[in-house]
């Protein structure tokens, strides 16, 4: 079990239909009580750092946190570093000991995104690193048009493409979703996952789940995508945590912290179940 390559989790998920809640962290204690949850409900799981957040934490301590925790986990556990946005971000999370880094060239040209993923890849390859790249534009959901705009959807040909000349490990894909809150209820494009997914043989990953209706969530997995990114959902429930438990004056800093376990495993095993809708379990 314990730590295991995120290529590997994502392509037993998809080969046996299970999808893997990958939880955006910031701290030991949300690293945590994903891996517990993930534990609890006998399922892989993936922790990932946003490098955006290295003002906050460095970058190499979060890799070695959750490397550490995740070797001692009784499931597999990958770590990954989420959207890094250009070749140094990438290197840096490379070198700073993430088995597995997300390069985002999205917002770049067709052909530049390629150039730069392979750079990526090329540079990821001598230290045994798995790339995910991005091809389409997840936006924002506080942007309508990034939901509902289907030119900004990822194009299955041009999928079947980019993967052959990149060569990444698994491709995020654009298909009705968006990243942070949404201001109206997403539509996912099933038909274009379908059609994605007959022509691509890597694992599909679906940014900006949190707020997609569960029964949506459900038919992706169904329809063959594996990795599935929650960062705002995870955050709310401890941010929520904090609001329910401070009512109480007596609570300090390390009962808070303690505490706030219960609502946060709650929360990731909610999730896990959601994403696991054949019940797949590790004996």
């Amino acid at each position: 079990m314990s730590l295991v390559k995120t290529k590997d989790i994502l392509k037993h998920a998809t080969e046996n239909r299970y999808g893997v809640a990958a939880i955006n962290v910031i701290n030991f204690e949300t690293i945590k009580y994903a891996i517990k949850a993930a534990e609890m409900e006998r399922v892989p799981i993936i922790i990932q750092f946003f490098p955006g957040f290295d003002t906050h934490i460095p970058v190499s301590h979060v890799a070695w946190i959750a490397k550490d925790l995740a070797k001692k986990a009784t499931v597999p556990v990958g770590v990954h570093l989420d959207h890094s946005a250009g070749f140094d971000i990438a290197l840096n999370g490379i070198k700073g000991g993430f088995p597995s880094v997300m390069v985002d060239g999205s917002s770049l040209p067709y052909e530049e995104n390629v150039q730069l993923t392979k750079e990526v890849v090329k540079a990821a390859q001598v230290f045994d690193v798995d790339i995910e790249a991005e091809l389409g534009h997840v936006g924002v959901g506080a942007n309508e048009e990034d939901m509902d705009n289907s030119d900004l959807f990822t194009n299955p040909d041009q999928a079947v493409d980019f993967i052959e000349r990149t060569h990444c490990d698994s491709l995020a894909i654009a298909v009705g979703n968006a990243h942070g809150a949404y201001i109206k209820q997403p539509n996912l494009d099933f038909d274009r996952i379908r059609e994605i997914r007959s022509k691509v043989d890597i694992p599909l990953v679906l940014h900006g789940c949190s707020g997609i209706p569960d029964e949506q969530m459900k038919e992706a997995v169904n329809l063959g995508m594996s990795k599935f990114n929650v960062a705002t959902e995870y955050f709310n429930s401890m941010y929520q945590g904090i609001l329910d438990l401070t009512k109480d004056e007596k609570t300090n800093g390390i009962s808070l912290l303690m505490d706030l376990e219960e609502p946060m495993v709650s929360f990731v095993r909610s999730k896990i179940r959601l994403l696991n809708p054949n019940k797949y379990s590790i004996k």
